[in-house]
């Protein structure tokens, strides 16, 4: 299988019979990460329910999708669906505005219960991918903040993106920066390559059994981390590269996935998450103890 930072690659696609036989079944359990691969879409396609379970045995019971997160996640879906603009802001200085309606709206809430449907166990999120060209503005990436793609590391100094057309294009900064820039330089194709530096999936976490300190609590082994540092609620998850998934045609390796705390994000206007916090009651679900 390939490593955890490796997205896109073929896996399973490449045996001969395999994706056939995939397409016959009624539910996969993926052991490792299938996103952005051209398998997983025809097996969907299907009607193969597929759920990636990759995080470690007591982080699946602790995440486990909690009563009611389905409902909150199906409610933030509808209104990101509806939404034709996003902003993002942020004291730390993000100021980030991008277009919606081109792809269609992720959504994960942790099963899958649907013919073709993909989730992650452990999740609670929302995402799309904004309009080509669309994003524009800066993004401030902040202490505290956690780059859970490639690396698995809170950010300890700030890096600030300035953003237009819907790509990178200047990363400033110091450790975190050279960090981030290094890795989307090295997976271009070419000089010209701009993939990786291109604006990706945007959205927010909902899932009160996520936290953010786990990192802290737990070290930075990459396998406990999947799902909760992307899902904890009232997180604003930044990313670069691929859209494959959402159906662009960016197949690059240059992925980043940032879980960014404290910001406030609108849709058309109106404030679901604010300071880091969800706002809309619907959103909102309770923690269970396990």
């Amino acid at each position: 299988m390939p490593s955890w930072d490796r997205v896109g690659v073929a896996t399973v696609g490449k045996c001969k019979g395999t994706v056939e036989a995939l397409e016959k079944a009624d539910l996969v359990v993926c052991l490792h990460i299938p996103l952005f691969t051209k398998w997983l879409a025809r097996v969907r396609a299907a009607g193969t329910r597929v759920l990636m379970v990759i995080d470690g045995p007591d982080d699946l019971e602790r995440l486990m999708s909690p009563p009611g997160l389905k409902h909150a996640v199906i409610h933030a879906e509808q209104r990101l669906a509806n939404a034709r603009t996003m902003r993002v802001v942020s004291d730390a200085g993000t100021d980030l505005t991008v277009r919606c309606g081109e792809y269609p709206v992720m959504a994960q809430y942790g099963f899958a219960d649907l013919p073709g449907r993909f989730d992650h166990w452990g999740a609670g999120m929302v995402h799309t991918f904004p309009n080509e060209g669309s994003a524009s503005g800066v993004v401030v990436i902040a202490p505290g903040d956690i780059v859970v793609l490639p690396y698995c590391r809170y950010v300890h100094d700030e890096i600030r993106l300035h953003i237009s057309g819907g790509f990178i294009r200047k990363i400033d900064g110091g450790l975190d920066a050279k960090l981030m820039s290094d890795w989307l330089d090295d997976n271009r194709q070419s000089l010209e390559d701009m993939d990786g530096h291109a604006v990706s999936h945007l959205g927010w976490g909902l899932n009160p059994q996520a936290r953010w300190y786990d990192i802290a609590l737990h070290g930075d082994e990459p396998a406990r981390h999947h799902a909760g540092a992307r899902a904890f609620a009232g997180n604003f998850l930044f990313s670069t590269g691929p859209n494959t998934q959402g159906g662009g045609t960016r197949a690059t390796k240059g992925h980043y996935d940032v879980p960014m705390r404290d910001c406030t994000v609108m849709l058309d206007g109106d404030v679901v998450v604010e300071r880091g916090r969800l706002v809309d009651r619907a959103m909102i679900g309770r923690r269970v103890e396990r």
